[in-house]
């Protein structure tokens, strides 16, 4: 019985140690919380999409983004894209089958990189 209660103690005590330590963490630090930021600052629509998929960005220019649609497989197709105004851009998935499509998001002067992902009926 003694050594049960001592195991007892002994297990309680180290959770409460290591509850006591991961409430001492330090916050994420001020790059991270700007890079989940910017991730959100990307707005693809609409989803579902029929003829084309507006991409609107707000930390970088519209005009050094580059877009690639890929297959929910991975394989990348050909689609036109159109620079629309300072932070929108277009692409043309009219031609597409219906189903899901990846749209990578990349901005060599940031070095930003974003996948998303919609629908096209």
């Amino acid at each position: 019985m003694r050594l049960y209660r001592l195991a007892l103690l002994l297990f309680f005590g180290a959770a409460a140690h290591v509850s006591a330590a991961q409430s001492q963490q330090e916050p994420p630090p001020l790059a991270e919380m700007q890079e989940v930021n910017v991730i959100r600052s990307v707005n693809i629509f609409p989803n579902p999409a029929t003829e084309f998929v507006y991409v609107e960005v707000e930390h970088f220019p519209a005009d050094r983004v580059e877009l690639t649609v890929h297959t929910i497989i991975g394989n990348e197709l050909k689609v036109e894209t159109e620079v629309v105004s300072e932070t929108t851009l277009r692409v043309f998935v009219k031609d597409l089958a219906a189903g899901y499509y990846m749209l990578a998001v990349k901005d060599e002067g940031s070095n930003f990189r974003g996948t998303y992902k919609f629908l096209k009926r």
